[in-house]
C-alpha cells in the first residue's frame, strides 16, 4: 500500500532540542554556562522523556510544558547551576523558539509538492508546538499538528498513534512515521506504521519487541522512502 501520510515527531526530529542551551551559552550574560551546557542539554532531554514515561505508567498525566520545566530543574541541579533563576528563565524562553534542522524545510516542501499529507505527532502541548512551528517557519508545509493532549497520555501509548488515522482517515500501512527517538519509532512499528528512526547521534538500537523499518542519519532521505521521485 503506498504512503499517503508522513507524520513526524517534533522535538529532536524536526526541532533541535539542544539549541536552547547552546544559544544561552553563547550569550555574554551566561558565559559561565559554556563549559556545562552540553551535559545539561543531554540531561534535560533525558529527564523530559523519562518523566513522560513515568507519568504514563502511573496514570499521572500533565502537560508537556510542566514536564519540560521539571526536567530542566533536575538537569540544572545536576550541572551545578540549580537555583539560577535568570538562566532558567532564559533557557525556558529559548525552548519556545527552537529552530528546525537545516534539511527540514526542503524535505517538507518535497513531500507537499508530491501531494502527500504531512503532520506533527508530538508529546508537546499545542501552544508549545505552535510556537516552535512558527519560529521555524514551517507552518505552510504541514497539514496539521497533533498533540497527545487530545488523549491525555504520552507516547508510546497506542491512543496517541490512533490520532493519525482519526485525523486523516488513512490506514496504518499508508503512514510513514518519523522520529529521532528509537523507542518511538520501534513502538510505532509495533502499532503498524512504516517507520524511520532518525539516528543523528549513531546510538545503538533499543532492545524492544520491534525495530524501526528504516534508520537514517538525517531527514534528507525521507522523500525517497515515502515514494517521492
Amino acid at each position: 500500500m503506498p504512503i499517503t501520510t508522513c507524520v513526524f515527531d517534533a522535538y529532536g526530529t524536526l526541532f533541535d532540542v539542544a539549541a536552547a542551551a547552546r544559544q544561552a551559552a553563547s550569550e555574554p550574560d551566561f558565559a559561565y554556562f559554556e563549559p556545562v551546557w552540553p551535559a545539561l542539554a543531554e540531561h534535560w532531554r533525558q529527564k523530559q522523556l523519562q518523566y513522560t514515561w513515568l507519568r504514563a505508567v502511573a496514570d499521572a498525566h500533565d502537560d508537556f510544558w510542566t514536564v519540560t520545566q521539571q526536567g530542566l530543574d533536575w538537569a540544572m541541579e545536576k550541572a551545578g547551576v540549580g537555583g539560577d533563576a535568570v538562566l532558567r528563565e532564559r533557557l525556558l524562553a529559548l525552548y519556545w523558539e527552537l529552530q528546525c534542522y537545516p534539511e527540514v524545510p526542503e524535505m517538507l516542501v518535497s513531500l507537499k509538492q508530491s501531494g502527500l499529507q504531512t503532520a506533527i505527532l508530538s508529546n508537546g502541548s499545542l501552544d508549545m508546538l505552535s510556537g516552535a512551528v512558527d519560529s521555524a517557519g514551517i507552518a505552510a508545509f504541514l497539514d496539521d499538528v497533533l498533540s497527545v493532549e487530545d488523549v491525555g497520555v504520552f507516547k508510546p501509548h497506542a491512543r496517541v498513534y490512533d490520532l493519525v488515522g482519526q485525523r486523516f482517515g488513512c490506514a496504518k500501512e499508508e503512514v510513514l512515521f518519523v522520529s529521532s527517538n528509537g523507542w518511538d519509532a520501534a513502538c510505532a512499528t509495533g502499532y503498524g506504521f512504516s517507520t524511520v528512526w532518525v539516528n543523528r547521534a549513531e546510538e545503538p538500537m533499543d532492545r524492544l519487541p520491534w525495530t524501526p523499518s528504516q534508520v537514517l542519519a538525517d531527514l534528507t532521505g525521507i522523500p525517497a522512502l515515502a515514494g517521492v521521485s
